[in-house]
């Protein structure tokens, strides 16, 4: 099964986003969760666990649970408020006898709290989210950025990355096998492969509207 990203995700009644991401467990090479950005407004991020992943086609994910059910599911961007410390200036005023006070020079008096809204990724601890677009790094150097994943329906497995933007094959997608990524960072996937051998590796052309 892939699992396109930044395609069209349809719940069972009805479209309602698109797929923003997929999180990975690195050490199972296990995808286990997706997550979609709601089209209606304001658009927030649900991470949807993959045993939702009814099925996929060219361009549309879709999923066994109704929008209703989809927008009570755990949110992958948490908007709140950080405090921070910052120095408070202000200004000394004084002056010699006889005349009116008057403006010296600046002075440091304390430091006050502000509080920032700060939006922070709702990734579980030991996983990782690998976007459409993650940078593919060969033994050699950059060869292309992250298309989408081939899974294994029974078991969330990862069996293929499909990668494009390679320079060395123009507008096609090469397929990655499992055995050749070698590590996935926390905006790179690495593979144990050279240019060379991911030049000999299967390609076929890019047919998305989307794209």
């Amino acid at each position: 099964m892939e699992i396109p990203l930044q395609a069209q995700v349809e719940c069972t009644d009805g479209v309602c986003g698109r797929s923003v991401c997929v999180l990975i467990n690195p050490i199972l090479n296990q995808v286990t969760c997706l997550v979609v950005k709601l089209d209606a407004f304001p658009n927030t991020e649900h991470i949807v666990p993959i045993i939702f992943l009814k099925e996929t086609i060219v361009d549309t994910v879709r999923l066994s649970c109704s929008k209703a059910e989809l927008e009570k599911m755990a949110s992958f961007v948490k908007t709140e408020f950080v405090e921070e410390k910052v120095r408070d200036y202000a200004g000394y005023q004084g002056g010699a006898s006889g005349m009116g006070p008057r403006y010296l020079m600046p002075y440091v008096t304390s430091d006050v709290s502000v509080q920032t809204l700060v939006d922070r990724l709702q990734i579980p601890p030991g996983e990782l989210a690998v976007h459409r677009g993650t940078r593919v790094e060969a033994l050699d150097g950059y060869v292309g950025r992250v298309d989408e994943f081939v899974i294994n329906p029974d078991n969330s497995h990862i069996t293929y990355l499909v990668m494009r933007e390679g320079h060395l094959w123009g507008d096609k997608s090469v397929i990655i096998p499992l055995s050749a990524m070698d590590e996935v960072g926390d905006d790179t996937v690495f593979l144990n492969l050279d240019k060379h051998q991911i030049e000999a590796l299967p390609t076929f052309p890019i047919h998305r509207h989307w794209s």
